[in-house]
């Protein structure tokens, strides 16, 4: 599954804060710096979804805000629910 995320660095803590459309907004505690926040972002969004580190890839967005997160390893319909629960 495809999302796009939209991350807040330098937060408090990690959360997701909630959603603008089909956008997913993340906060994450790291800073924007040499990929810490990026890092951080992909071992929050795998806890979050309940899967492998191994099984979320960063696709595009590398130096942006917005981010495309690839996300393997649960059937679709399984995420989808998740994400239905964030309002």
């Amino acid at each position: 599954m495809i999302i796009k995320v939209r991350v807040i660095p330098n937060a408090k803590r990690n959360e997701v804060v909630g959603r603008i459309g089909s956008i997913l907004r993340v906060k994450i505690g790291a800073p924007a710096v040499e990929g810490q926040a990026n890092e951080a972002l992909c071992d929050f969004l795998a806890e979050f979804f309940s899967v492998k580190r191994s099984e979320v890839f960063l696709r595009k967005g590398e130096r942006g805000r917005e981010k495309t997160i690839e996300i393997i390893g649960k059937p679709e319909q399984a995420l989808d629910e998740i994400l239905d629960t964030i309002p």
